[in-house]
């Protein structure tokens, strides 16, 4: 079943991200203490915009990535480079990718998916690494509209077949 394997934070854009054991969700913005749940994160601006309250990536595709990436002689991106919240364990990329326009649960909280996270040079530019576009294409995780308030920790399952 997969879970959530970590979770990150960064209160300001452009900061390191800070590794969670667990996080308070808000309805309508995102993290408590989050850059974006704070209106603040590098893309909260955008036009048109869009829902940010929390990104999801899965560990497989960054293995995935980070194998391309060594094959050719390129540095790797640790989870926390990715500049995603919330790190899936036990679920394939395609698998997060097909969440997209559907509700799912973490722990015991729903969200839904809302769009696909394509891949920016921003992670790239922070950790001073290439060629982060290419190799998380298809693997650069969701985002995820918030519905409902609460707790999630390390280890809470994500359950995609519990909401129709």
């Amino acid at each position: 079943m997969p879970r959530i394997h970590s979770i990150y934070i960064a209160s300001q854009a452009g900061e390191p991200m800070n590794k969670r054991e667990s996080v308070r969700l808000i309805v309508g913005a995102g993290i408590e203490g989050d850059r974006y749940a704070l209106g603040i994160g590098a893309f909260s601006g955008s036009i048109p915009p869009k829902i940010r309250d929390v990104s999801l990536i899965t560990l497989a595709g960054i293995d995935a990535a980070n194998l391309e990436l060594e094959s050719s002689g390129m540095k790797t991106f640790l989870a926390i480079e990715t500049r995603r919240n919330i790190v899936i364990e036990d679920m394939s990329s395609d698998a997060l990718n097909q969440l997209a326009g559907k509700e799912f649960s973490l722990g015991p909280l729903r969200l839904k998916a809302t769009e696909l996270c394509v891949p920016c040079e921003r992670p790239a530019n922070l950790s001073e690494k290439a060629q982060f576009i290419s190799a998380f294409d298809n693997r650069g995780g969701i985002r995820a509209q918030i519905l409902d308030a609460g707790e999630i920790r390390v280890g809470d399952q994500l359950n995609e077949t519990l909401l129709a």
